[in-house]
């Protein structure tokens, strides 16, 4: 059968599910509270400037940029009986610092074509790819700011006050799907991910953006099941393959649940190997007991030739509560990969439950020493709840601790170095952290090498931001 053939009927069995999906979402009921609709989660009502921002303490003077973070708010309230924290709409928060000070804090809607329908403006240009929220991950690429999803979605090119600008697939150049987690190779400036599309079960992307902010591959990698899979990692000559049991569910979308992956018992957990300039058809699959990866932290070849890659592992996901992330254990471990043998073996690096794991993105692909993670509550299915962050030795086998206090919840903390020439460790940590006591929130700037010491600077809000998912420290 043509591809094209091929293509028209899956979109007119995905238009038919969509319309089913739409009527049971809103006709579906609940008495429970949403706890990403209230409470800390609760969402911003409104964008705010605010300029010339309280500081404690000093913002180091070589800090010129934007601290940028990312999460789902959604701009009118969902049916809480089918959303998914997953799918609210993206809404970008920004810190402008600059020469000792901090400008600004602005927050912004994504403008997707809902957003923009429901604030009464004009849409946005450019191609969307696929409908969906963009609220996962903000990141420079190529000179210019951009939003991020999975699934399909295109990126979202922003301006320097966080305003949308355009949907721009790389000035047309990515035809199927982009991931919310690219990574930058340090010796080229290029970006790799793995990229999957909803409606395609049967492929995911080894995407690779060169420098010009251009793809350059498309390269399809065959799959069963539409597997989600959230991030990669990169070695010096490989791009590793999430293929974990967590995949599409037909039944779980046309029952209009917003976020429609599922715990497939049937699906063959895997990670695979494949060459960056390598055909997708000899990928190397190497088995590997069931579990689910949102973030490797790094990976590396070692000089045996085996791949070690660091990831924060689930025992299972999105089998039990399906309004947010729902595994019962959420450990830091090393996995060491042996392409010859295709064997996987698994070593506990840390037994706390954690996420969002960070390292100092000059090490990506390279042998590493120092990560930062977000401590996390165990057997919830939110990431909040905890009120310390961890820093790994991964040569020395140890770990420190930073806990901000009482009802005080940090998110996912970046490292910026403090000139491109410094040692790995050298340099800042930047999250932003709320204080549940005073509803305000507080962008906390650490020295990274003291980390348990008090803070370098805390920049001051007014008011709570929502806890999110992903951001970075973008250079001016």
């Amino acid at each position: 059968m043509s591809s094209a053939i091929e293509a028209a009927i899956r979109g007119a069995i995905t238009t038919g599910m969509t319309k089913v999906a739409l009527f049971n979402r809103a006709h579906a009921k609940t008495a429970a509270a949403h706890p990403y609709l209230t409470g800390i989660h609760e969402p911003m009502a409104e964008e705010v400037t605010l300029e010339k921002l309280a500081v404690v303490g000093e913002i180091p003077a070589g800090l010129d940029g934007r601290y940028l973070r990312i999460g789902p708010n959604p701009v009118k309230m969902p049916n809480p009986a089918r959303y998914h924290w997953f799918t609210g709409d993206g809404m970008v928060h920004g810190v402008r610092l600059k020469g000792g000070e901090a400008l600004w804090y602005r927050n912004r809607w994504v403008r997707t074509t809902h957003v923009s329908e429901v604030l009464g403006e004009a849409g946005r240009p450019g191609n969307r790819l696929r409908e969906s929220a963009v609220n996962t991950n903000v990141v420079g690429i190529g000179g210019k700011i951009f939003a991020l999803v999975e699934a399909g979605g295109a990126p979202v090119e922003l301006d320097g006050e966080l305003e949308t600008v355009a949907h721009n697939a790389f000035g047309g150049t990515l035809t199927h799907a982009y991931s919310a987690h690219p990574h930058r190779d340090s010796e080229t400036g290029e970006m790799h991910a793995i990229c999957y599309h909803a409606f395609d079960l049967e492929h995911v992307f080894h995407v690779v953006v060169g420098v010009d902010g251009r793809v350059k591959r498309e390269e399809p990698v065959a799959v069963n099941h539409g597997p989600s899979i959230h991030d990669c990692a990169i070695t010096k000559q490989y791009v590793l393959v999430f293929d974990l049991p967590v995949t599409f569910s037909g039944p779980a979308m046309i029952a209009g649940y917003e976020f429609p992956y599922r715990w497939n018992e049937n699906h063959v957990s895997r990670v695979g190997l494949l060459a960056l300039e390598g055909n997708g058809a000899d990928i190397l699959w190497c088995d590997v007991e069931p579990c689910y990866v949102y973030h490797p932290c790094n990976a590396f070849e070692r000089a045996d030739g085996c791949v070690v890659v660091d990831v924060v592992v689930h025992n299972k996901n999105s089998h039990r509560d399906f309004r947010g992330p729902d595994g019962e254990v959420a450990r830091f471990e090393r996995w060491v990969i042996d392409p010859a043998s295709r064997a996987v073996e698994r070593r506990v690096v840390d037994e706390t439950a954690q996420e969002f794991p960070r390292m100092d993105e000059r090490r990506v692909g390279k042998e590493y020493r120092y990560a930062y993670s977000l401590c996390v509550a165990a057997g919830a299915a939110d990431t909040v709840g905890k009120t310390a962050i961890l820093k790994h030795d991964l040569v020395a086998g140890t770990r420190r601790i930073r806990d901000f206090g009482e009802r005080r919840f940090p998110g996912e903390f970046v490292f910026v170095p403090r000139a491109e020439e410094s040692g790995e460790d050298e340099g800042w940590l930047m999250g932003l952290v709320v204080d549940m006591a005073t509803e305000t929130t507080e962008l906390v700037i650490l020295d990274a090498r003291d980390f348990e010491g008090e803070a370098v600077a805390r920049v001051m809000l007014p008011h709570r931001v929502p806890p999110g998912f992903h951001g970075n420290f973008v250079p001016a």
